[in-house]
């Protein structure tokens, strides 16, 4: 029952509660309404339940690996098919179907109802938080099925069998849904892990990129920016350490504490000399996107690339975001080229399955290692919303809408400023689908590791109308091969890359755009239709 509350808080105290008075307030939705739903505490009890799991915190760590910018290893983990598009309805592939928190949500809602409370405003706040985290569910499904049912709190399991809504149907519910909660959320939460406007409107903002609603877009981050509590934080690296969780760029994240509720998924990121299991992995695919540090692409000339060190003199971001070979961690040079080190076997390249098939590691989240007491039981938050985030919206959904002007051109360079790269060039990037292309490339590059890229590259069309994961996702996926230069003083410059190797052969067709239903799923719901090529 702990783990629920610690969820939201993080294990700090309400404001005017005690930790262990909030840590009591378990939720009771197991038992019958006759006997509960009487007070402001029952409700607050039962509130508490509709936020266990509502955050898709593997999605958030894992989702990278069905892009072009992961890689997942380990097959029963769930992302490895959908990387490589081989998932099928009884493949080992990620789930997204179940009604198990919406209806929690559902009961909520209906039986809030009933309760009386001395401050309406507080009721309606909850109400809305409840709402938000109902749309969020149906958000995520219906992104990645194309449709699926509007359901009530059935009774018995044959009244649970109806079919699916459309896809654009459960938009505007999702739609709808929102901007009934916005008006009755609280501007900002009144404690960590709490819902607010902030988080209803991100979610808004994010739900009609996707979709291209673009206005719809535009407008959700304007009225995150005028609500006064968000800023980028000076320091992009810190964002994702234990000290940057205060952070005001940060709009909503996953809530832990080491003791009572702790995120062990961190520690399966490490490498294998790290104590890790390599679960998921950046590729090389991610290094190539980021722009040299002069602002040009590493394909324009006089951008001064060197595939031999393909790791200098890069996007300040690629050394905060992936743990590369040459750098220096944890106490040593980070080595994932040599097969032997001083003679033995190199525990970080030695080919046993708990390596990074990529030779790259992430470093959000994972740097730096002493933050944490124990890896696999640790208070890492990762990040759900976050103002870069909607700075990079506004600007491409402002772009698409009235194309390139200066407010988009301020937007990103603070963006781009914020870790040193240049301002953009206004006259290279002074066309709406030249700017349009950096966009998508500086989203690409901020937001990498944080489980956006597949979804973007799915909603990104190129000039003939085919997604962009068309291109992106068929082919090989390959990793460098080299070697050490361990005299080097230059951490960019130790890696010295002379080849590279297949990791998988990767094919995305068009209906790779949905997952497939598992066929558990079908089985219990005939009137469920799987989607089409599975």
């Amino acid at each position: 029952m702990k783990r629920l509350l610690v969820y939201m808080l993080s294990g700090m105290a309400l404001v005017g509660t005690s930790c262990s008075d909030f840590l009591d307030t378990a939720p009771v939705d197991a038992l019958s309404p006759a006997t509960t739903w009487k007070t402001e505490g029952d409700a607050e009890k039962f509130m508490v339940g509709c936020y266990d799991g509502w955050a898709d915190e593997t999605g958030i760590l894992y989702w990278d690996c069905g892009s072009d910018f992961g890689f997942n290893f380990h097959p029963h983990e769930g992302w490895r098919t959908i990387g490589a598009g081989t998932m099928s309805s009884n493949s080992s592939c990620a789930n997204y179907y179940s009604f198990s928190l919406i209806r929690r949500c559902n009961d909520f809602l209906t039986n809030i109802e009933g309760v009386a409370f001395a401050d309406q405003k507080k009721k309606d706040d909850m109400k809305g938080q409840v709402m938000t985290i109902r749309a969020y569910q149906y958000f995520l499904m219906n992104w990645v099925y194309g449709g699926v049912p509007i359901i009530d709190s059935y009774e018995t399991a044959e009244e649970a069998r109806v079919p699916r809504n459309t896809e654009e149907e459960v938009k505007n519910y999702i739609y709808k849904e929102l901007d009934a909660a916005i008006p009755m959320l609280n501007d900002a939460p009144k404690a960590s892990g709490y819902i607010a406007k902030g988080t209803a409107l991100a979610l808004k903002m994010r739900a009609a990129m996707f979709y291209s609603d673009f206005q719809l877009a535009k407008e959700a981050a304007k009225a995150i920016m005028d609500l006064g509590q968000y800023e980028l934080d000076p320091s992009f690296a810190n964002l994702f350490t234990v000290s940057g969780q205060g952070s005001k760029e940060i709009i909503a994240a996953v809530q832990h504490d080491e003791n009572l509720y702790s995120n062990w998924m961190i520690a399966s990121m490490y490498n294998n000399g790290d104590g890790g299991w390599s679960s998921m992995v950046p590729t090389q695919n991610l290094i190539d996107a980021y722009e040299m540090s002069n602002g040009l692409t590493k394909e324009e000339a006089g951008s001064g690339y060197d595939p031999t060190h393909p790791f200098a003199n890069r996007d300040p971001r690629m050394a905060m975001t992936v743990l590369y070979p040459g750098m220096d961690w944890n106490g040593r040079i980070l080595n994932t080229l040599d097969k032997e080190v001083d003679g033995k076997a190199n525990p970080d390249n030695n080919g046993v399955n708990n390596c990074s098939k990529t030779r790259l590691t992430w470093a959000k989240y994972l740097a730096p290692m002493d933050q944490y007491n124990d890896v696999w039981s640790n208070n890492s938050q990762p990040i759900i919303f976050r103002y870069a985030e909607v700075l990079l919206s506004y600007a491409e959904a402002e772009n698409e809408l009235n194309g390139p002007s200066a407010e988009v051109y301020g937007m990103l360079n603070q963006v781009r400023n914020r870790v040193g790269m240049p301002n953009v060039d206004q006259a290279k990037y002074g066309s709406k689908d030249k700017l349009r292309e950096l966009i998508r490339r500086e989203r690409s590059v901020e937001l990498a590791g944080e489980g956006l890229r597949r979804m973007d590259i799915i909603r990104w069309k190129d000039a003939s109308g085919k997604m962009v994961a068309e291109t992106v996702m068929n082919g090989e996926l390959r990793a460098i091969l080299g070697k050490m230069d361990l005299t080097e003083p230059d951490p960019t410059k130790r890696a010295i890359v002379t080849d590279s190797e297949l990791i998988e052969t990767r094919q995305f067709q068009p209906y790779h755009r949905y997952l497939p239903f598992k066929q558990s799923s079908l089985d219990k719901n005939p009137n469920l239709k799987q989607n089409e090529g599975y």
